[in-house]
């Protein structure tokens, strides 16, 4: 009577919700009766592939011998296959089955699920409605259908709990094989280690020495080799073997990841030595000597191997020794007097020892004989946290033949490994030294012909004939004509590379001292007292030299302070110099005595990096030539503009107060109730200009100067209609801004969107006024205040960048005053350029660095006493940087 194939019989007819959900309980509640199928003949298979990972990891494998292996090999395989046996009478239940199970399971009676799917025996009217009557009370009870999960039984296959043997078993094997002793899994697989004969008598202390430029401390090695993981250690590291005890000599191999075997020597110092016995108590003692003394073998490890000596191994993960880094921070740029300036960031992951950067001309020609070597430009790199450093190195290259000419520039960084780091090259015109002065320009420019090409000599010669052609008017002082006369003669008797070097370096000190006299002269003194100091602090010279040096380093800065005091003193004040661009000569003693105190103190880095800023603050000082007053003229311009935003600024400061307060008293007259009190309003005629024509603003003065307050006797009504009148100052502010942005388009300056969303916000407050509406206003007011700033900042910081662009080269390319950095000589913001925030400070004041000497003493004696916690001592390193 059941038809269980056939679908959508009974209440599945007219609810086919009720039929989908039947069939996905019925997918469900099969899977699970397959599992339960599965699960029992699913045992013995786990069964034996435990016992066979019990059996890898105690080692027995590598324990017996090779036809035993083999045997308990086939052994677990023939057992593994008959588990597998028991799967073959797995089948997919039946739907029938699925039926039964759900019903069942969750204890349905009278069969719902079924009797959706049967047929009554007589098919008469009445039978059938009863029948579908009860099909459709059954099917209510269907809709919490729940397969659950399945329940394999086991305790009835395996009724004494057999099966925790092999569980317990794994366990324990797994926790053996992480001993030194524990097997592997391969160990079925391959053949047996050949026995390793250990000798106890031997002796064998072994260690690893990282190199001293990594700062990692050496790594001993146990003496029963237990390492199981393989040990980091840096590329390059020392590997020192030292066997001591046996009777025989013992065999120490290095063995490379390629399976290569490599012999490590014993060094030659270590051998005993016989030279001073006998031949009779050479030939008795040799075996014991051989026995008895210690040797030491030793080698480099450059790649992954293992360490093998007296049945002992030990394996080693060598980290490479990566190239550095090196890159540009910026482009590079000349400073005023001509010094190429470059910034740049190096990294390398145990420091780097030493970056220079490589000056090659564009244009070379091989068949030249140029008198001087290329330019050597070394980096200041600090020697603290040297793994990643930044900074910024200034030289003064304008000696040099290539000076004025293209050049490639490529920054190198070397490690202490030797391993070099090259940077993206950048193309320029090296920095020369700007001349003024035409005569000593053309004589600087006789000796770059020679220089750079010996050959050209007779060129050289020519131009040099060509300047005294009519020397009365081409040459008014007559030093300056004989010593081109003396030049001249040098030059037609110099042959050699010794006489070319003086007569090139005879030409440029006759050009300098045309240009700035005896100022270029000590400027050179100064370069070099510099570069001395900054040489003995890198190479940590004594204190009593460090200190000799600084003595000509005073002397030299003031030599050159005088001389360009007295160049000062004939040169007009320039239109943009004021007393923040004074240089004083307490700023410079001040900054060189703090260089010599951190000098002595041992902080010899930032001693070096002082002097480095120092060197970029000299060589952005100039002479200060007198320049024209076309800048003058635009600054002044640029100051008309600015004081004309701060008026918009505070008219529009007073009417957004006014408007508040208007505003107020109408809120006040509206809660109280008031509508008239008074038919005069004296604030309606403040408004508007009074009959003798004062402004508004006067007659509000002499209004408050008599106490009164017009507005305490207005109606809310005269309130609303004084707030209207405030629309057209609102208005007017509004054009104001609109010409003011005019102004600066025609400067040369782009108004910042903060002038655009000022005016949009003042025509919203004007348009709120009209209506009389002030809260709303003095919202719109308030927003078109702080756009108003926003304004005026953007346009601070454009006038900046374009004063910072006027002030390194005048209209005739003379140097402006100040750096190009829109600094002073001290490096410090002038007060004329906005606030100072202190957020580049140079010259650290010296509390600091009294403050911070004594917090590196104490932490230097604290980790002097060897704190016992290695946590602590790690964290005292790190505090000292200690590489």
């Amino acid at each position: 009577m059941t038809s269980p194939s056939r679908q959508k019989k009974g209440a599945f007819a007219f609810r086919p919700s009720l039929a989908r959900l039947v069939t996905t309980k019925r997918l469900l509640a099969r899977i699970v009766l397959f599992f339960e199928q599965l699960l029992p003949p699913l045992m013995p298979v786990q069964s034996v592939i435990a016992f066979y990972l019990c059996a890898s990891w105690f080692g027995l494998f590598r324990s017996v011998p090779d036809w035993l292996r083999i045997l308990l090999l086939i052994a677990f395989a023939a057992a593994f296959l008959v588990s597998l046996l028991p799967f073959r009478t797995l089948r997919w239940p039946k739907v029938a089955e699925a039926d039964r199970m759900l019903e069942e399971r969750n204890g349905l009676p009278h069969q719902p699920v079924t009797v959706q799917e049967d047929e009554p025996a007589f098919d008469t009217p009445f039978g059938r409605a009863l029948w579908r009557e009860h099909q459709t009370r059954m099917a209510e009870k269907i809709a919490a259908l729940d397969a659950g999960l399945p329940r394999p039984d086991i305790a009835a296959h395996d009724r004494f709990a057999l099966r925790a043997v092999p569980a317990l078993l794994l366990v324990t094997a797994f926790g053996y094989s992480l001993s030194i002793n524990g097997g592997s899994i391969r160990d079925a697989l391959q053949a047996a280690p050949e026995p390793v004969v250990s000798d106890p008598a031997v002796r064998i202390d072994a260690w690893v020495t990282p190199p001293s430029y990594t700062g990692r401390a050496p790594v001993y090695l146990t003496a029963d080799g237990s390492e199981q993981a393989p040990i980091g250690i840096p590329q390059f590291s020392g590997l020192t073997v030292r066997v001591s005890g046996g009777k025989t000599a013992e065999k120490v191999v290095f063995r490379k990841a390629n399976g290569e075997a490599q012999d490590i020597a014993v060094q030659a110092d270590t051998k005993p030595q016989q030279t001073a016995a006998s031949a009779s108590e050479q030939q008795t003692a040799a075996p014991a000597s051989q026995a008895l003394v210690a040797q030491t073998h030793m080698m480099k490890l450059q790649e992954n191997g293992a360490l093998e000596v007296n049945g002992r191994r030990w394996s080693f993960d060598v980290l490479p020794d990566k190239a550095p880094e090196i890159a540009f921070d910026g482009l590079p740029k000349p400073s005023v007097n001509g010094a190429l300036e470059i910034g740049f960031t190096v990294k390398d992951d145990y420091g780097v020892q030493e970056a220079h950067a490589e000056i090659v001309p564009l244009e070379n020609d091989p068949t030249a004989t140029p008198l001087y070597p290329l330019p050597e430009y070394r980096l200041d790199i600090p020697r603290r946290n040297a793994r990643d450093a930044k900074g910024v190195t200034s030289r003064n290259l304008t000696e040099h033949p290539l000076a004025g000419k293209r050049v490639r520039i490529t920054l190198v960084a070397k490690d202490a490994a030797g391993q070099t780091g090259r940077s993206p090259p950048h193309e320029m015109v090296l920095p020369s030294r700007p001349f003024n002065e035409p005569l000593a320009a053309a004589v600087a420019e006789e000796r770059q012909v020679f220089a750079l090409d010996t050959r050209k000599m007779p060129q050289a010669i020519a131009l040099n004939e060509a300047l005294t052609i009519r020397p009365e008017e081409t040459i008014p002082k007559l030093t300056n004509y004989l010593l081109l006369e003396s030049a001249l003669a040098r030059m037609r008797l110099a042959k050699g590379e010794d006489a070319l070097k003086d007569t090139a370096q005879y030409l440029w000190e006759i050009a300098l001292g045309m240009e700035d006299g005896d100022l270029s002269l000590a400027e050179r003194k100064l370069r070099e007292a510099q570069q001395k100091l900054a040489d003995a602090l890198d190479r940590n010279a004594p204190d009593a030299e460090i200190k000799k040096l600084m003595d000509e380093l005073r002397k030299a800065m003031q030599d050159y302070m005088t001389e360009l005091a007295q160049r000062m003193q004939n040169a007009p004040m320039q239109p943009n110099q004021n007393a923040q661009n004074i240089l004083r000569q307490q700023d410079l003693e001040r900054m060189m005595d703090q260089i010599e105190n951190l000098a002595r103190s041992g902080n010899r880095d930032a001693a070096q990096q002082m002097l480095s800023e120092l060197q970029r603050m000299m060589n952005n000082l100039q002479a200060g030539r007198p320049q024209r007053g076309q800048q003058s003229q635009e600054n002044s311009e640029a100051r008309k503009q600015m004081d004309k935003l701060g008026e918009i600024l505070r008219d529009q400061q007073k009417l957004m107060e006014q408007t508040f307060r208007l505003d107020q008293q109408l809120r006040d007259r509206m809660q109280r109730g008031e509508t008239d009190m008074g038919e005069n309003d004296p604030l309606l005629d403040e408004m508007n200009p009074g009959e003798n024509g004062e402004p508004q603003d006067q007659q509000q003065g002499q209004q408050g100067k008599e106490g009164e307050q017009p507005s305490d006797q207005m109606t809310a009504e005269q309130l609303r209609e004084a707030l209207k009148q405030l629309r057209a100052q609102q208005d007017a502010l509004g054009k104001q801004l609109g010409e003011l942005q005019k102004s600066l388009g025609e400067m040369g300056m782009k108004p910042g969107p903060g002038f655009g969303q000022a005016q949009r916000e003042m025509e919203g407050a004007g348009r709120e006024l009209g209506q009389g509406r002030g809260q709303p206003a003095v919202e719109g007011q308030g927003r078109a205040l702080e756009a108003l700033r926003q304004g005026a900042r953007d346009m601070m910081n454009q006038m900046m960048q374009a004063q910072q662009g006027q002030q390194g080269q005048g209209p005739n390319g003379q140097v402006g005053q100040g750096d190009q950095n829109g600094r002073d000589p001290l490096g410090r913001p002038r007060r004329t350029q906005g606030p100072d925030f202190g957020d580049d400070v140079k010259v650290p004041d010296e509390i600091d660095v009294q403050r911070a000497r004594e917090i590196l003493d104490a932490i230097r004696e604290k980790l002097g006493n060897n704190p016992p916690q290695e946590m602590e001592r790690r964290y005292l390193e790190r505090l000292l940087d200690i590489q």
